[in-house]
Parts: C-alpha cells; sequence; structure tokens
C-alpha cells in the first residue's frame, strides 16, 4: 500500500524534484518509525498521509498576490536589552524580543494583530518559568533550562538586528547554556523573521545547537520551543492539532501543527497563536506537550534521549502564526505548506 502510493503521488509530481526528495525522505521516515515504535499512534500515521497530501506539489498561494504590504521598523534598545517590532509609524508596538544579559532570551508581549489585547504572558503564577515565548531544553546533561532561565544558566552572547525595516524584519539573538561551574556547554543561536500576511502575524524561527561538550537531552515530557498564552481559570479557549485532537487529548501527539485559540480580556472572540513543524526538523512530525492551562511546544525530548557530540550542530525551523477570529484548519494547513514551500 505505501509503495502503491508512493509511486502515485510521484507520478503526478515527478517534475519537481525538490518535491520528490522531500516526499521520499518524509513517507519512508514516517513510516519507518510507525513500524518501529509500537507507540506511533494511528492519529500521528493520518498526520503523516495529512503531510504528504498538502505537501504534494509547492506552489505560490494566489492569496498572497494583489495583498497590500505591511511595514515595519525595528528599535533596539541596548541599554534594556530589547529588540521590539513596531508598525512603520514608529508608534505601534507589535512584540517585544527581550535578549537581556543574564536571562533567558524571550518573545513578549505579543500583540494581536489587530491590536487588542496581549497575547503572551511572563511568568504567570502557575508556571513562573515560562516566559512568553520561548526555547529552554531539559534535562542537557542532567540539566534544565526550561525550568531555569537565569543568569546561573545563560549567557548573552550577542543581539543583533539584521533587517530592521521594511516588509519582513529580523534579528538574531546568541546565548551560552552554563553547567553548574559557569562553563559553557552549548551555544544557542536563534535567528527570528517577522513579516505580516493577510491580517496574520508571520514569525519564523531558525533555532541552532552547538555542543561545547558532548551533550545528552535527557527523554522528557517537555523542552524545546514553548507558548505560554495569558490563560485564566474559566476562559473560553482551546488546543487543536492537525490531527484535530484537542487539548489533553493532543499532548505527547505528534503532529504537523498545533493552534491555541483563547479569548483574552477585552476580546469578543479568540485570539490564537499556532505553531508550525518543519520536514526538516529530525524527528518530524514532532510530538507535543500541551498542559492543563493550555501551554504549547514541540518536543524531540518527549520520544526519548538525543545527543550531540561535541563540535557539533543541531537545526530546528518552526513558524508561528498570531491571528485572531475562527480557527480554519484548511487555513492552517495553506500556510504551513507555503511555510514547507518556501
Amino acid at each position: 500500500m505505501l509503495k502503491e502510493l508512493f509511486t502515485l503521488l510521484m507520478g503526478h509530481y515527478s517534475k519537481d524534484t525538490f518535491l520528490v526528495t522531500k516526499l521520499r525522505k518524509k513517507i519512508e521516515n514516517a513510516f519507518g518509525i510507525y513500524y518501529s515504535r509500537p507507540y506511533f499512534s494511528l492519529v500521528t500515521l493520518i498526520s503523516c498521509f495529512l503531510f504528504i497530501v498538502l505537501f504534494a506539489g509547492c506552489i505560490s498561494s494566489d492569496k498572497q498576490k494583489g495583498q497590500a504590504v505591511s511595514l515595519f521598523t525595528v528599535d533596539h534598545n541596548k541599554t534594556e536589552g530589547t529588540i521590539s517590532v513596531l508598525r512603520a509609524n514608529g508608534k505601534t508596538l507589535v512584540l517585544t524580543q527581550n535578549a537581556r544579559a543574564g536571562i533567558r532570551p524571550y518573545i513578549h508581549p505579543v500583540v494581536a494583530p489587530d491590536g487588542k489585547g496581549q497575547l503572551t504572558e511572563y511568568s504567570p503564577a502557575h508556571h513562573k518559568h515560562q516566559t512568553g515565548l520561548y526555547w529552554g531544553l531539559k534535562q542537557v546533561n542532567g540539566r534544565d533550562f526550561f525550568m531555569n532561565w537565569r543568569e546561573e544558566h545563560w549567557r548573552r552572547i550577542s543581539a543583533d538586528v539584521l533587517d530592521a525595516n521594511g516588509p519582513r524584519v529580523k534579528w538574531r539573538t546568541v546565548y551560552q547554556l552554563l553547567d553548574e561551574n559557569g562553563g559553557a556547554i552549548l551555544d544557542e543561536t536563534q535567528t527570528w523573521t517577522f513579516e505580516e500576511r493577510e491580517g496574520k502575524y508571520l514569525l519564523n524561527l531558525e533555532w541552532t545547537g552547538k555542543a561545547k561538550i558532548d551533550l545528552t537531552m535527557g527523554k522528557f515530557y517537555v523542552g524545546g520551543l514553548f507558548v505560554r498564552m495569558p490563560w485564566r481559570q474559566g476562559m473560553v479557549g482551546e488546543v487543536v492539532n492537525a490531527a484535530g485532537q484537542r487539548n489533553g487529548m493532543a499532548e505527547g501527539q505528534r503532529a504537523i501543527w498545533n493552534d491555541i485559540g483563547l479569548q483574552v480580556n477585552g476580546r469578543n472572540d479568540l485570539a490564537h497563536i499556532a505553531i508550525l513543524d518543519h520536514p526538516d526538523n529530525e524527528v518530524f512530525p514532532t510530538p507535543w506537550r500541551v498542559d492543563n492551562e493550555l501551554g504549547v511546544g514541540p518536543s524531540r525530548q518527549i520520544l526519548g534521549d538525543w545527543s550531540l557530540a561535541q563540535g557539533k550542530a543541531e537545526i530546528f525551523r518552526f513558524r508561528v502564526i498570531v491571528y485572531t477570529g475562527d480557527h480554519n484548519p484548511a487555513e492552517v494547513n495553506r500556510i504551513w505548506k507555503e511555510f514547507v514551500c518556501e
């Protein structure tokens, strides 16, 4: 059956060498995992099939044609350690990258595209260690960079704006993860790009970790990219993944994306942050942490230990969508496909 499916797809899209290579690699990897891991669920298999269908035929979306272009500018306050994205008027804040010395880099606040409400939260009472939109690994040679976000664990090396003005802006932070003696064990580089399409904010992250010593990231239920929205008890909201699993049912499941919708204060509808996985990521489709307060993040560590030898680097790619209104899975799938095909 798998061979027939692959042959059918390749026959239809064989003119696209890039697509053929991607499809072959991901079909083999996905189904190889399916046969080698008994806990690889039927829903995950469905997600892999959705990936095949969605990825077939990378073409530009007609929706992007004729759209008004939004312009942005970046204010880099080196004294405060912040990189703020603003609309071109220089007054309307979109988001702030916090890149201070002695603290883990994080993005907060992220303001809704229509300006109505902040969609991230820093250090809520129920999870003091969660800092908006951020990256934190667990059990790195036994050391915890998810729960610990201060100077005993993090050292800033640099924070730079790469593209400061235009329809797409870009910045980069470089930090070192430290051992108990203050020695660097991992160089972490986060490169972010930001733009607006069709009233939605798109944030692309390329995360690179280069080992200073041999490292093992231990198996854990969380670790990596994570987003904390301003959840409160009784708020209207839910998490849904690409396979249609919701809230606790999406915990630990592999999926190509997860979408968090929450009716934050001051809104009559839901505001959303969706995180999209990328086929280049090693364990795509990645399993996800979904906590009881709707905090969400993809994590390779859920599957088990993974290692990085001294001098070697690992790259992860994700896209974050920020939007408001109804959740439309087909629309998220379209944006995911554009991300993969870029």
